[in-house]
């Protein structure tokens, strides 16, 4: 894995020279810095500015595709123009592509009583929180003493089994965070190849260059994918990690830096 500012030579030139650019990213950890409590992150200014940037640009398109809820990712970026992939991509809303998983919808009722268990279970360790994103469950646990962690897994797992071992539910880790989601085959990749093929059907042709930036495990399929259609997959974070991603840039304030360099590269003035 190369550090993309050494190989930006040959990135810059297929940028310069792609009929069309999608811009694929994540949002925590990936554009915004990670936080303590979900509810603080929020879109550094140079990056607000570089994103509306690219969205005005007529070679571009720009999707945010995030673990949180559509409506939460929606007014935490705000920014018109974008496309958001919301729960993981299950649902998803922009100029090109108005989405929801079907399978996933009608497990909603499961998810909600799922939300009440844990919160119940959960309401004694302090720093715990049981985020409701509607189709979708996360537990964060950034705020736990680490000597609880353990303890707060086993409950989680204990929690969740039954409907796991049903097919109802399945669940993920990430960073400091655990996650529920609707037993369906249906994760950031799936929603990454739609939103490729609805912005190619948009655009009227196929030679688009996708991009893709992640900082987390759940982001890994979204960089085979574009890796497949020989695009540019991007880690955001530290090399080490064994990863898909063909590129790594080491935070988020390298990737403001990026995005930057592809405003430059397309032509367009510096933001």
């Amino acid at each position: 894995m190369e550090h993309l500012f050494s190989a930006w030579q040959g990135i810059g030139e297929r940028i310069k020279t792609a009929r069309q650019i999608l811009l694929l990213t994540d949002f925590d950890g990936t554009l915004s810095p990670i936080v303590g409590r979900p509810g603080e992150a929020a879109l550094p200014e140079d990056t607000r500015r570089a994103v509306e940037a690219l969205v005005s640009h007529e070679r571009v398109g720009v999707a945010v595709v995030s673990g949180r809820a559509l409506s939460d990712i929606r007014n935490r970026v705000g920014i018109r123009g974008v496309t958001y992939a919301g729960n993981h991509g299950i649902e998803i809303e922009g100029p090109w592509l108005k989405f929801v998983y079907p399978p996933a919808e009608s497990l909603r009722p499961v998810i909600r009583r799922l939300h009440s268990s844990l919160s119940e279970v959960l309401a004694g360790f302090e720093g715990a929180l049981v985020e409701d994103k509607g189709i979708t469950l996360t537990v964060h646990y950034r705020l736990v003493r680490e000597d609880r962690v353990d303890e707060l897994k086993r409950i989680c797992e204990e929690t969740v089994s039954r409907l796991r071992s049903e097919g109802k539910i399945r669940t993920t880790e990430g960073k400091k965070v655990y996650e529920i989601r609707p037993g369906v085959l249906w994760d950031k990749e799936d929603a990454i190849v739609l939103l490729m093929s609805g912005w190619i059907s948009s655009t009227g042709g196929n030679a688009s260059l996708a991009i893709f930036l992640g900082d987390d495990l759940t982001d890994e399929g979204g960089f085979k994918v574009v890796n497949t259609h020989e695009g540019v997959s991007i880690y955001v974070g530290e090399p080490g990690r064994t990863t898909a991603a063909h590129y790594f840039l080491r935070s988020p304030t390298e990737v403001a830096e990026f995005l930057q360099r592809l405003i430059q590269a397309l032509g367009a003035p510096p933001t």
